[in-house]
């Protein structure tokens, strides 16, 4: 599958880049996509919700009325859930919501992440970024004059570049990262994948 490389500025080099059918052309697997998804988005949960069960709650241990004789239910504690200011019932603990995926099922997920953009036409190659320095004004830019500024992207670089990082972080629905922490929610997340060039071998190698 060639893809021709781009410019930042917008302009065509001229050049082509084969992207691997293996990782940009796989019949996608919907299951796996969701299973990935489900993943990411439960290990971003803090799961530090907790309220007072009645063994938390501050309060006497004496027994607030008689056990006979009021004609009303027996109670042995003002810390009760049936009472006013007592402990909740089953109320949230604090839990890690994140669960183990079989390394293969997730190289699946991405892989038919990948080949959904490609299919619509959403990828595209740029030239490997370098930027003077963190200058947001740059990055608004560089994506004005890829035609991106009002779609949501993800940009993906080969290694850690602080200047670019740094530029993007100011800018609305666009996100930078680096092909060995691409996952299946990101790329989907986003209406136009960039690739920077030296970022397509990484994520074929991790892939493959």
């Amino acid at each position: 599958m060639k893809v021709a490389v781009i410019k930042n500025s917008g302009e065509d080099t001229g050049r082509k880049i084969d992207l691997s059918k293996a990782v940009f052309g796989v019949e996608p697997n919907d299951h796996a996509i969701y299973l990935d998804v489900k993943q990411f988005l439960a290990a971003q949960r803090q799961g530090t919700h907790k309220s007072k069960e009645r063994a938390d709650i501050a309060g006497s241990t004496r027994k607030i009325k008689k056990q006979k004789g009021t004609g009303t239910a027996r109670a042995g504690s003002i810390k009760s859930p049936i009472f006013r200011g007592g402990g909740r019932v089953f109320g949230p603990r604090p839990r890690d919501y994140d669960f183990k995926l079989n390394k293969k099922l997730k190289v699946v997920a991405r892989k038919s992440a990948l080949s959904y953009k490609a299919k619509d036409k959403n990828v595209v190659v740029l030239e490997d970024i370098v930027f003077e320095g963190p200058r947001t004004k740059d990055f608004i830019t560089m994506l004005s004059s890829l035609s991106l500024s009002d779609k949501k992207t993800l940009l993906v670089l080969g290694k850690n570049d602080k200047d670019v990082f740094l530029s993007s972080r100011n800018v609305p629905n666009a996100k930078v990262v680096t092909a060995d922490s691409l996952n299946t929610y990101d790329v989907l997340n986003a209406e136009s994948l960039l690739l920077s060039e030296s970022s397509v071998k990484i994520i074929e190698n991790l892939l493959k």
